[in-house]
C-alpha cells in the first residue's frame, strides 16, 4: 500500500537520525529570503556609516554656528575725541553801567516843561526839563540894575578922589577930605564887587532851573511831569545810562569763580530776542553770598536799542577748550553704583566702564573721564548685557545714495 508523506514545512524542526535531537531544516524558498535580507541589511549599514560620516563633517559647525546666532547684536560707536569749548553759565539782569539818577539841584519850583522821554539819547548839558523862572528872571534883572547903580556910583566917588588928591599938594582941600573922599571910593567900589556876586547867584538860580544831562548818555526812566513841585531832596526826576554803556549783572556758583577772570569773551541772549550778543567779564565780585553760594559777575556790553536794562539774560562765559570724547545720549546708563558706559573688548565681550560727564551739547554727551576715545561703546541698549557677556557686532549702516533711486 502506498503512503503519501506530508509535504514539510519550509523550516520545520526534524529528528536528528544519529542522536533523535530535534534540528532546524531550512527550505530553498527560505534561503533566498535569507540573502535578500542580507543585501537589505547591508545597503541600510551603508547609508547610516554614510549619515554618520556626514553628521561627523558638519555636525561640528552647527554648534558654533548657532552659539554666533544666539549671540547679542549690538551697534557700537567710536567717539574719538572733539573740541570742547569749556563755559560758564551766568543769569541776571540787564543793567546801565552807570544809572545816574538826576533831579533838582536849586531852587524849589513848578516843572513848566519836559523835553526828553525815556529812551532818548542826550549830550552833555542838553536840557531835560524846565522849571518856572517866573520870581527868578525878575531877581536877576533888578540885580542886574543894582550893579549897573553900584558901577556907577563906584565910577563917581573915584573921580572925587582924583580930582582931590590932585589939588592935595596946593592944600585946597584939607588931608581929611581927601581921605574921606577916598573911602568912598573904595566903598563904592566894594558895593560894586557885592552887587555883581549877587548877581552871578541869581543867574546860577535861574540857569539851575534847567535840569540838564550831566554826561551824554541814555535816559532810562523819566517821572518828571509838567506842574509837578520839585526840588532838592524831592526825588528823582531822570535816570541816566552815561555813555549808553550797558552790562549783564548775574550770579555765579562760588565753583566756577576760579575759572572767570576779566576780558574773557562771553555771548549773552535775552528771552524773545534770537540773536545773541557779543561782550566780555568786566568785572568780578570781591564776595561770595554766604547764604546763595554765588558769586556776582558783571558783562560789560555794547550799546543796543534792543538790550533793555531790567531785561532777564542769559550769559555763557568762554573759559578754554578741551578735547574730550563725545557719546550718544543713549550710551550713558546709570544705575546704584554711577554713571556708565558699556565697552566692547578685543574679545566681543561687554565690559562696564565707569565714567564722569560734564555737559551735553548737540552730537551727544561730554566725558570728562573714563574713556580715551577709542573704545567700542554700545551706542543703545547697553543695559541688556551682561558684565563678560559675548556679543556680535552690528555692521554700521551705509551712507549715501545711488542717483536716480
Amino acid at each position: 500500500m502506498l503512503h503519501l508523506m506530508p509535504p514539510r514545512a519550509a523550516g520545520t524542526e526534524e529528528s536528528n537520525p544519529l542522536d533523535g535531537t530535534p534540528r532546524m531544516t531550512i527550505s530553498t524558498a527560505q534561503r533566498e529570503g535569507l540573502g535578500k535580507a542580507g543585501v537589505m541589511l547591508v545597503l541600510v549599514a551603508l547609508i547610516a556609516g554614510a549619515a554618520f560620516l556626514t553628521w561627523r563633517s558638519f555636525g561640528s559647525a552647527e554648534p558654533a554656528a548657532s552659539e554666533a546666532a544666539a549671540r547679542p547684536l549690538v551697534t557700537v560707536t567710536v567717539p574719538g575725541t572733539t573740541t570742547i569749548e569749556r563755559t560758564v553759565n551766568v543769569t541776571g539782569t540787564i543793567a546801565a553801567r552807570n544809572d545816574m539818577p538826576i533831579g533838582v539841584d536849586g531852587e524849589t519850583g513848578r516843572i513848566a516843561a519836559v523835553l526828553v522821554e525815556a529812551g532818548d539819547r542826550v549830550r552833555q548839558g542838553q536840557v531835560l526839563a524846565r522849571l518856572d523862572t517866573a520870581t527868578l528872571a525878575p531877581e536877576v534883572a533888578r540885580l542886574e540894575a543894582a550893579l549897573e547903580q553900584a558901577r556907577a556910583e563906584a565910577s563917581l566917588a573915584a573921580a572925587e578922589y582924583g580930582r582931590a588928591a590932585a589939588v592935595s599938594v596946593t592944600g585946597a582941600l584939607s588931608q581929611e577930605e581927601i581921605e574921606r573922599r577916598r573911602a568912598s571910593a573904595v566903598t563904592a567900589e566894594a558895593r560894586v564887587k557885592v552887587a555883581d556876586a549877587q548877581l552871578a547867584e541869581a543867574r546860577a538860580r535861574l540857569a539851575r532851573s534847567d535840569i540838564r544831562a550831566p554826561v551824554a548818555g541814555i535816559v532810562l526812566e523819566r517821572t518828571a511831569e509838567v506842574g509837578q513841585i520839585a526840588g532838592p531832596g524831592g526825588g528823582v526826576l531822570f535816570r541816566l545810562a552815561a555813555g549808553g554803556q550797558i552790562e549783564l549783572r548775574g550770579q555765579i556758583a562760588e565753583q566756577d569763580l576760579p575759572r572767570i577772570s576779566t576780558g574773557q569773551p562771553a555771548t549773552v541772549s535775552l528771552t524773545g530776542i534770537a540773536d545773541s550778543f557779543p561782550g566780555s567779564v568786566r568785572l568780578i565780585g570781591a564776595v561770595i553770598d554766604p547764604q546763595t553760594r554765588l558769586g556776582e559777575v558783571r558783562i560789560g556790553l555794547a550799546p543796543d536799542a534792543r538790550v533793555r536794562p531790567g531785561a532777564f539774560a542769559r550769559g555763557a562765559i568762554a573759559v578754554g577748550s578741551e578735547d574730550r570724547p563725545v557719546v550718544p545720549q543713549t550710551a550713558v546708563l546709570s544705575d546704584p553704583k554711577g554713571i556708565h558706559v558699556v565697552v566692547i573688548d578685543a574679545q566681543d565681550r561687554a565690559e562696564r566702564r565707569d565714567v564722569r560727564v560734564s555737559g551735553t551739547t548737540t552730537n551727544g554727551v561730554i566725558v570728562d573721564s573714563g574713556l580715551r576715545g577709542d573704545e567700542r561703546v554700545v551706542a543703545t541698549a547697553g543695559a541688556f548685557l551682561r558684565p563678560g557677556e559675548t556679543v556680535s557686532i552690528a555692521k554700521p549702516a551705509a551712507t549715501g545714495s545711488t542717483a536716480g533711486n
